[in-house]
């Protein structure tokens, strides 16, 4: 049998429209895009319309869109960049954000806490890891650098109420950055209407390449760069800019906003047939994250006594690949800590698995899936 990819929380492939836009900057306009002859200016122009392009499907000025490398560096500069700027220039040196972030924020945050010397408090998540925009009015303090709080969860798929956070930080003058990689693939990404002074977006979550990302910075927001060197990106991001992929990025990001309508009715559709078949027929089975207020294309569940990376590997062997939770935290033996976060015990939180469907998923594939699976944990627990 043909394998079966389930697996597009972890990555996507390119779609075949995004590789004819790139196509020509690889062969044709491959001038350095600093350089002030043709080759260059051919080069800076595919740059610039990239951004401008990026920009318009985050409703925001070209001029605030910074291109990385991915989002885990997005992440990176919005957390260090704000964090240091916010102690230069108020003495600030308190951070705000959840023990459920990417590791890309998370470790961040303990870094600027155990080498710089920043205070690093976790705001609280409910048993679906959803954050109370109240939680964070109250833990708010007049030396508060940044909060962060993820616009969807990697792992369980939960959404946050970031309009809500954002109006309240603010208020209060403190900025607020959101980790949008898994939610820009499938849900609309207004930086205005979610009210955020950071958002950070990974081309490879929405059939884009592998290697590219941007951070938006709201105008007057002050970071530190986090690599120097060069004048590229406002001077926030130093290094000869990725010329066919951000115009990838561009390209990817423009289709997935323009069919976000479409692509999230088709995988919702295949999501919730996903998650009434595994709740119905594998016993001691619970489903992870918000029953509603999730990701589309989102499935995840927690499987008592089952090891998620055994059952991984028993579903890969039979042509199915899906993920027992972060694609970062892969061949990891211990229990989920987003799981354990959001109340699971061990036995639990150790058999987590995440089904992710595509924009090109068809029912069938999801059928010949589930048809397969409660024997598959079925031997899982025997082993």
């Amino acid at each position: 049998m043909k394998p079966i990819y389930l697996d597009y929380a972890a990555t996507t492939p390119v779609d075949h429209r995004v590789l004819e836009a790139m196509s020509p900057y690889f062969t044709q306009h491959f001038g350095n895009p600093s350089s002030v002859h043709r080759f260059g200016q051919k080069a800076d122009a595919g740059v610039e319309k990239a951004r401008r392009t990026v920009a318009h499907h985050l409703g925001c000025q070209p001029s605030e869109v910074v291109f990385t490398s991915c989002g885990s560096e997005s992440d990176n500069l919005a957390l260090r960049g704000a964090a240091l700027a916010a102690r230069r220039d108020r003495d600030a040196n308190h951070i705000l954000t959840t023990s459920i972030e990417h590791h890309a924020v998370l470790h961040t945050a303990q870094q600027l806490r155990d080498v710089f010397g920043f205070e690093l408090e976790f705001l609280p998540v409910d048993e679906y890891g959803r954050v109370d925009a109240a939680s964070v009015a109250e833990r708010l303090r007049p030396d508060t650098a940044i909060v962060s709080v993820m616009h969807a969860n990697n792992e369980v798929g939960t959404l946050n109420p970031v309009a809500e956070i954002g109006a309240i930080c603010r208020e209060a003058g403190v900025p607020l950055h959101t980790d949008a990689v898994q939610g820009a693939a499938h849900l609309p990404v207004n930086v205005e209407e979610m009210n955020v002074d950071l958002l950070s977006i990974g081309a490879h979550k929405f059939y884009g390449p592998k290697g590219v990302g941007a951070l938006y910075v709201r105008d007057g927001t002050r970071l530190l760069p986090s690599q120097t060197g060069g004048s590229q990106e406002f001077g926030l991001r130093a290094g000869t800019e990725n010329v066919p992929y951000l115009v990838g990025m561009a390209e990817a990001f423009r289709l997935a906003q323009s069919e976000q309508i479409q692509r999230a009715s088709h995988s919702q559709t295949l999501r919730d047939a996903i998650m009434a078949r595994i709740l119905e027929e594998i016993p001691h089975t619970q489903l992870t994250g918000h029953p509603t207020q999730r990701l589309p294309n989102h499935a995840s569940f927690a499987l008592k006594n089952v090891d998620g990376n055994l059952l991984i590997s028993l579903l890969d062997a039979r042509g199915f690949a899906c993920s027992s939770g972060s694609a970062c935290k892969t061949g990891n033996p211990e229990p989920s800590a987003v799981l354990l976060a959001l109340g699971f015990s061990e036995e639990w939180a150790k058999g987590g698995l995440r089904v992710t469907v595509g924009k090109d998923t068809s029912l069938e594939e999801v059928e010949a899936f589930l048809d397969v699976v409660p024997e598959v944990v079925k031997k899982a627990r025997g082993l």
